[in-house]
């Protein structure tokens, strides 16, 4: 096969869920400016790093992707169709409004941030109403079954709980709270799915299991989100403290998760740790004793990310990861229903 063909072809497997590095990274940028207070500028500089490294990246997928529905486009059509990695439409207006807001807090609120802020506010939206609208879609082989329901499915109501930490500094509060309210509806729904699913079914499949640490994110965006919106301090904490859980639940999966092999879902891992690591830090300003483990946790999310992109640049060097992946087949016990993907 020519050098040509394997590129085309490479092309052909870049999912949407390769924005789940800029949501990990610009996630890391925001997290470790938080800990300015606590480290001073030498954070500050990492989160510029490291906020620059997001937007290039940013631009790179985009343009990769671009060109994948250019040349691919029933390669796209599939992804949009599939029954899980469907949801990560979401992770590209997430990317936006996590740039928009590391922008926001880089160069304060320009005009051009704004429309960045409300490019990706507005797409998540719809990217919610979109895949929110599955769920009611006539066509059996569409709508919200077993297979679909993983932790991705959280992905939409995570956008719009992000909403508020730029948009409240960009003079749009009340989109913001609006915005905020959807996120803070669906996180339950959703997540009364994932433990039906669990109760029913079982767990997702082995090679799913990173998603898992996705559980980590809504409470812990939410509970920023909250003090940007100058909810009281005690919902913070209520907040982290179910961030905390979910975090100790999903660290339950990381021996089974560490015997697969590496896959871009690993990345799964990356916003929810820095997530989890900016509340700690946020608290921490008001409550000392909380600096320690904020610090803790900044720390593994930086080691994460970097060993997460250590093996991404390995396995994209390799070959190893832009190609077909498997399908796990998952029957319902006692449906007599046939198998279907998962």
């Amino acid at each position: 096969m020519s050098p040509a063909s394997d590129r085309s072809q490479a092309l052909r497997h870049l999912s949407l869920n390769w924005f789940a590095m800029v949501m990990g990274l610009a996630g890391l940028a925001l997290a470790w400016a938080r800990a300015v207070p606590l480290m001073g500028e030498m954070a500050g500089a990492g989160a510029i790093v490291l906020a620059g490294v997001a937007a290039v990246l940013f631009l790179a997928l985009g343009l990769f992707s671009a060109l994948r529905w250019q040349h691919h486009a029933a390669a796209l059509a599939g992804d949009l169709s599939h029954p899980v990695r469907h949801a990560f439409v979401a992770a590209l207006p997430i990317s936006l409004i996590l740039l928009a807001t590391a922008a926001t807090w880089l160069v304060g609120a320009e005009p051009w941030v704004a429309a960045l802020w409300w490019l990706g506010s507005l797409s998540q939206m719809a990217a919610t109403v979109w895949v929110a609208g599955r769920w009611l879609s006539a066509d059996k082989g569409r709508a919200l079954g077993w297979p679909a329901v993983t932790p991705a499915l959280l992905l939409p109501a995570v956008g719009n709980l992000l909403a508020p930490l730029a948009g409240v500094a960009l003079d749009a509060p009340v989109w913001s709270a609006a915005q905020f309210g959807v996120g803070a509806l669906l996180w339950p729904v959703v997540l009364a799915l994932l433990l039906a699913r669990i109760a029913v079914q079982g767990v997702w499949s082995e090679r799913l299991l990173p998603l898992t640490f996705i559980t980590v994110a809504p409470p812990a965006v939410m509970g920023t989100g909250a003090l940007a919106l100058g909810g009281a301090p005690v919902l913070a904490w209520m907040c982290w403290g179910v961030a905390l859980f979910f975090l100790l639940w999903s660290a339950h999966t990381v021996r089974r998760m560490l015997a697969q092999p590496f896959s871009i879902a690993f990345w799964a891992l990356g916003f929810p740790l820095s997530a989890f690591a900016a509340l700690t830090l946020r608290l921490a300003m008001q409550f000392p004793q909380l600096q320690l483990i904020g610090m803790v946790s900044l720390a593994v999310a930086s080691v994460v990310t970097v060993l997460l992109g250590m093996a991404t640049w390995k396995g994209v060097r390799e070959g190893s990861l832009l190609q077909a992946e498997p399908v796990a087949i998952v029957a319902v016990p006692g449906s007599g229903q046939p198998p279907g993907p998962q």
